[in-house]
């Protein structure tokens, strides 16, 4: 059976375990090369590549209080029987009416995770809807969605008080300020994607990082920052690549073209400091040890076991990261229903392998330019040229995957007045798309 991406289920099981102790069941690791057999196992599931899922997030602002943080208080009450339990234990935490989760992110965020459907017209439909009825409860209590993806007012302020939350801001604290902003001031689109099988996984998890720094300078929509213009298009990704690159930072190319991914993920992970140690006495947050040092004594206290490693996977946040499926993270949040284009293009290139292969030689000399994508979008001649070919195949493709036709024509519009004429979302009045 196809593994599905478990956008909603691992959504459902890190608010799950934010205060709860290492259960006591999972497998003791007391060597690196089964911890690392371990991660590759479980980050990459083999099937054939059917199932698409994508998660949403929106900052949010108080119409009655536009320059203050929407309160936790008035989320839940806007939200009723769909309140994750982070904010309300009591709560059913019902799945809106076409099955996406709620959740709710840091510095009070909303976020939607669709179920994983069977390719595009079903995502589309089912989340669009979806996004009608979350933004209708929002606005029957004054909470209206940003249309960037970063704060432009506001500074950072942590609203949720979990330990996972604590522990992220006071390690990111050590490095400086953009944790906080990236935590807190950030939203973002989230498409995840089949691993595929066989060869297909490392072709596939190729493609997604080729196509990278591509995607983010088209789709890049955060250019202010609490009142300020940061000279960065993705203010966003600029945030999040600061926050703690060995944390955050692209896989080097030999990673990304590796004949086997998932060893390449293994070894990462392994290399990754520990963000936080679930103890039920209090949370440790060590400073500069690795997972591998953790398996080899370097803590205090037992060994870690298979749940911790899970545990410190979700504390990675690189710009794909394998989940059994892979969720891609690049994606700046776009304004209205904007969201689908980048789940269109991403959908449309990966279903067919020629497709994807011409994708990734328009890709080729821009595929380490993340940077200049997050501070320049467009403007980058590079990224300009590779975009205009990688969109104009996905276009020509829409059809063959069952897009919609306002689908079409809104990716067919970007493609002609902003991707061909250099601009991105950033170089756009706020809201308009």
């Amino acid at each position: 059976m196809t593994q599905k991406p478990g956008v909603a289920v691992v959504a459902q099981a890190v608010t799950a375990a934010e205060d709860a102790a290492p259960d006591a069941g999972p497998s003791v690791l007391h060597d690196c090369a089964d911890a690392e057999a371990y991660v590759a196992s479980v980050c990459f599931k083999h099937g054939p590549p059917t199932l698409v899922g994508v998660e949403l997030e929106w900052l949010l602002h108080d119409v009655a209080r536009p320059g203050r943080p929407v309160t936790l208080a008035s989320l839940a009450a806007a939200l009723g029987p769909h309140t994750p339990r982070s904010l309300d234990p009591a709560s059913p935490a019902r799945p809106l009416p076409a099955g996406s989760e709620i959740t709710v992110e840091p510095g009070g965020q909303i976020e939607i995770a669709s179920p994983p459907l069977p390719g595009l017209p079903d995502l589309v439909g089912a989340t669009v809807s979806d996004a009608e009825v979350l933004h209708g409860l929002l606005a029957a209590h004054g909470l209206h969605p940003e249309s960037r993806a970063a704060d432009a007012s506001r500074p950072p302020v942590r609203l949720l008080d979990l330990p996972r939350y604590r522990a992220m801001e006071q390690a990111f604290d050590r490095i400086g300020t953009c944790g906080r902003t990236a935590m807190c001031s950030t939203s973002a689109v989230q498409v995840c994607v089949d691993a595929g099988q066989g060869a297909e996984v490392a072709r596939r998890w190729s493609a997604v990082h080729a196509l990278g720094p591509v995607l983010l300078a088209a789709f890049a929509n955060s250019p202010t920052l609490n009142g300020r213009d940061t000279g960065w298009k993705s203010a966003r990704w600029m945030s999040w690549l600061q926050a703690d690159e060995a944390r955050t930072g692209p896989p080097p190319v030999a990673d990304v073209d590796a004949l086997d991914p998932a060893a390449a993920w293994a070894r990462r992970v392994m290399e990754s400091p520990v963000l936080c140690v679930r103890r039920d006495d209090g949370w440790l947050v060590p400073e500069a040890v690795t997972f591998a040092d953790w398996v080899c004594g370097g803590l205090p206290g037992p060994p870690p076991t298979t749940a911790d490693l899970d545990y410190h996977v979700s504390t990675l946040f690189p710009p794909v990261r394998p989940h059994g499926h892979l969720e891609v993270r690049y994606i700046d949040m776009q304004p209205g229903r904007g969201w689908a284009l980048p789940t269109a293009v991403l959908t449309a290139l990966l279903a067919d392998g020629a497709v994807l292969d011409r994708a990734r030689e328009a890709c080729e000399p821009a595929r380490e330019r993340w940077v200049s994508a997050a501070r320049r979008g467009l403007e980058d001649p590079v990224l300009a040229t590779a975009a205009a070919a990688v969109f104009e195949l996905a276009v020509a493709q829409l059809p063959a995957v069952g897009a919609p036709g306002w689908l079409v024509e809104d990716l067919t519009t970007m493609t002609e007045h902003r991707v061909l004429r250099g601009l991105c979302p950033a170089d756009l009045p706020e809201g308009e798309s």
